[in-house]
C-alpha cells in the first residue's frame, strides 16, 4: 500500500466532529477546508458524527453541531439527514449505529493474529506504567503474555463474562507518514506499542473506527488538526492489516489565542472565574446559579459550569465571555460569511495582499500548498473590524432584514415590544455604529425599558444634568417645555423646534446631553432627535418629568 492508493479516484473528504457541544471555532476551520477542498474539485463532502465515547456523546449536541455548519452555509453531501441535507449509500454516519460493521473487521484480524484480546483490570495496568515510570521509561503495551494465551482459554475467560479489551498487534518497523502540509516523517520502531481497538464496553476506539468509516466511505483526503498528526501512525498500520487504501493526509495548524495559549473552552470559565475573584463573591447572584453548584464550582478549578449557568453569572456580573465557539459568535451578531472569511485566513493563504473573499473564491482556490504549518492566532480585534466592514457594506434594506432575522431569533421580546415604524426608525440610527448584529439590541435596552422603571446612571446625572451654570437641569425643563408644544414628533420637526434654544446655548451638547440622560438613563444613546422620535410624545415626556423630578 502507498499513500498514494487514491490519487486517481473522485475526491471525498470528510468532517467527523465527536458530539460533545456546539462548533468550536477550531472545527469550523477543519469543516470549512474540508468543504471547500471537495468542492473545489467537483467532489463529495461527508459529516459523520463520531459518537463511540458514550460518556461524551448526546444525539442533541449532534443536532448542534449540524446546525453550526449549516448556519456558517456549510452543507453536507452525505450524513445524517437533516433539513433536507445529508443522507448517501454509506451511511449509517453515527458510529454508534456501525457496530455490526466494526464486529466484523474485529472478528478479521483476530483470525489473522493481527489483534487479540486482552484482559488487563485497570489497576494492572496503572502498575505497569508505575513500574516503567521507575524505570524511567516511557510505557509501551507489549502484549507478549497476552497473545501466547492458548485459544481455548481466551474463550474460557470471555464465556466467563471477564471483561476484556481488543488490542491491535503492532509489527516490528518504523512507520513513515505522509503529510501534504507537514511532510514526511518517520516514527521509530516501539514507538507504537499494540493499542486497544475495541473497549471493554464493545465500542470500537476512536482509531479503529475512523479507519473503517473512512475506507468504507470512500474517504481519499483526510484534513484535520495537527494534534492528530501522530494518530496517524496506529491509522497506517491498521489500514496495511486490513488491506485498505492510504487517504492522503493533510494536517493543520492549531488555532491560538493571540498571548499564544490553545483557544478553549476554558477560556470562558478563566474569565468567569476572574471576575467573580474580582468581584469578591462567595455566593451566586439570586437566579443565576445553584448556590450548591457555585461553592462546589468556586472549590474545584477543574470543573466548569455548564452553559445556560455560565452565561447567567456572567450577565449578572457584568463579565463579558469570549466566545469560544461558532454559536457564541452567532449569538453575538457576527455575520457567517465573515466568519468564514476570517477563519479561512487563519491557517492558509489566499496569496497577495488579498483579505476579504467569500466561500465561492475559496472552493475555487483552496488548495493545500498554501496552508501553512505554523499556529494561527485568532485575532478578536481584526474579525470585529472584518464583520463592521461587512455591515457598513449593507444596504439599508439589508441591515434592517439581517437585524430583524437576528432579533427575532436573539431578543423576541424586544422585537415584541416596538412597532415596525420604530424598529426601521432604530436600524436607520444605528446602522452607521454598529459593529455586529447584536449591538443594536444591547445598546438599546433602555428603548423597551418601562417609563417609570427606568433609572439614571449617576456619573452621566452628575456631569450633564447638575453641572454647568445654569445647570443642564435647568437647561432640560426649557428643552420640555418646547418639546410639549411639537404636535409633530419626527425626527426633522424635533431637530426644527429645538435648533433655535440649542444655537442660543452655543453648544448643542448642552441641550443634546441632558435630553438623552433624561431619557436613555445614560449619556450615550442613537442620534438625540433619532431617540426621542423612537420613544415617541408621551414616553419622551414621561421620562425627563420623572428625571426632573428626581434632582
Amino acid at each position: 500500500m502507498t499513500p498514494s492508493d487514491h490519487s486517481a479516484s473522485a475526491v471525498v473528504t470528510r468532517f467527523a466532529p465527536s458530539p460533545s457541544g456546539h462548533l468550536h471555532v477550531g472545527g469550523a476551520r477543519t469543516a470549512l477546508f474540508c468543504w471547500a477542498f471537495a468542492k473545489g474539485h467537483a467532489g463529495t463532502f461527508v459529516l459523520r458524527i463520531e459518537d463511540t465515547d458514550q460518556k461524551r456523546s448526546s444525539d442533541a449536541a449532534s443536532i448542534g453541531f449540524v446546525k453550526d455548519l449549516l448556519w456558517l452555509g456549510i452543507g453536507f453531501d452525505e450524513g445524517p439527514e437533516y433539513q433536507g441535507q445529508g443522507g448517501g449509500a454509506n451511511g449509517p454516519y453515527f458510529q454508534a449505529q456501525r457496530l455490526d460493521i466494526y464486529q466484523r473487521y474485529f472478528e478479521m484480524l483476530l483470525a489473522s493474529g493481527d489483534a487479540y484480546y486482552a484482559f488487563e483490570s485497570a489497576d494492572e495496568l496503572t502498575a505497569l506504567r508505575a513500574e516503567a515510570k521507575g524505570k524511567n521509561q516511557p510505557f509501551r503495551y507489549t502484549g507478549e503474555s497476552a497473545r501466547a494465551r492458548a485459544p481455548a482459554e481466551v474463550q474460557r475467560r470471555l464465556d466467563g463474562g471477564e471483561a476484556a479489551v481488543i488490542r491491535f498487534h503492532t509489527r516490528a518497523g518504523a512507520i513513515t507518514i505522509h503529510d501534504e502540509i507537514l511532510g514526511d516523517a518517520t516514527l521509530p520502531e516501539g514507538e507504537v506499542d499494540d493499542f486497544v481497538i475495541r473497549k471493554a464496553d464493545g465500542f470500537p476506539t476512536y482509531h479503529f473506527a475512523v479507519v473503517v468509516d473512512d475506507e468504507l466511505m470512500g474517504v481519499t483526503h483526510v484534513l484535520r488538526a495537527q494534534e492528530h498528526f501522530n494518530n496517524s501512525a496506529k491509522h497506517i498500520v491498521l489500514q496495511d492489516a486490513l488491506k485498505f487504501r492510504r487517504p492522503i493526509y493533510g494536517h493543520l495548524p492549531l488555532i491560538f489565542n493571540p498571548d499564544g495559549s490553545k483557544m478553549s473552552k476554558r477560556d470562558k470559565d478563566k474569565v468567569l472565574r476572574k471576575a467573580v475573584a474580582e468581584k469578591g463573591l462567595t455566593s451566586p447572584p439570586v437566579g443565576t446559579v445553584d448556590p450548591l453548584v457555585f461553592s462546589a464550582w468556586l472549590k474545584d478549578k477543574n470543573t466548569q459550569l455548564d452553559l445556560e449557568a455560565a452565561q447567567s453569572l456572567a450577565l449578572a456580573i457584568g463579565a463579558v465571555l469570549p466566545e469560544i465557539n461558532v454559536d457564541d459568535f452567532r449569538k453575538s451578531g457576527y455575520l457567517p460569511e465573515v466568519i468564514c472569511n476570517f477563519l479561512s485566513l487563519n491557517g492558509w493563504s489566499p496569496g497577495g495582499d488579498l483579505e476579504k473573499f467569500d466561500t465561492e473564491f475559496l472552493k475555487k482556490h483552496f488548495d493545500l500548498s498554501r496552508v501553512v504549518k505554523t499556529a494561527a492566532k485568532f485575532d478578536r480585534t481584526k474579525l470585529l473590524a472584518f464583520n463592521l466592514d461587512a455591515i457598513q457594506a449593507m444596504s439599508r434594506d439589508d441591515f434592517i432584514a439581517r437585524v430583524s432575522s437576528h432579533g427575532r431569533e436573539m431578543h423576541p421580546e424586544f422585537m415584541s415590544k416596538l412597532t415596525d415604524a420604530q424598529f426601521r426608525s432604530l436600524c436607520d440610527a444605528s446602522h452607521e455604529r454598529s459593529k455586529t448584529l447584536d449591538e443594536l439590541f444591547r445598546a438599546n435596552t433602555f428603548i423597551i425599558t418601562a417609563d417609570d422603571a427606568l433609572t439614571w446612571d449617576e456619573k452621566a446625572i452628575s456631569k450633564h444634568l447638575r453641572g454647568g451654570e445654569p445647570t443642564g437641569a435647568v437647561h432640560l425643563a426649557a428643552a420640555r417645555a418646547i418639546l410639549a408644544g411639537c404636535s409633530d414628533w419626527s425626527v426633522a420637526s424635533l431637530e426644527s423646534a429645538l435648533k433655535p434654544f440649542a444655537q442660543s446655548l452655543g453648544n448643542v451638547g448642552k441641550i443634546a446631553q441632558p435630553l438623552r440622560v433624561a431619557v436613555s438613563g445614560e449619556s450615550v444613546s442613537p442620534p438625540i432627535y433619532d431617540t426621542l422620535a423612537i420613544l415617541g410624545k408621551a414616553s419622551s415626556l414621561r421620562r425627563i418629568d420623572r428625571c426632573l423630578a428626581s434632582l
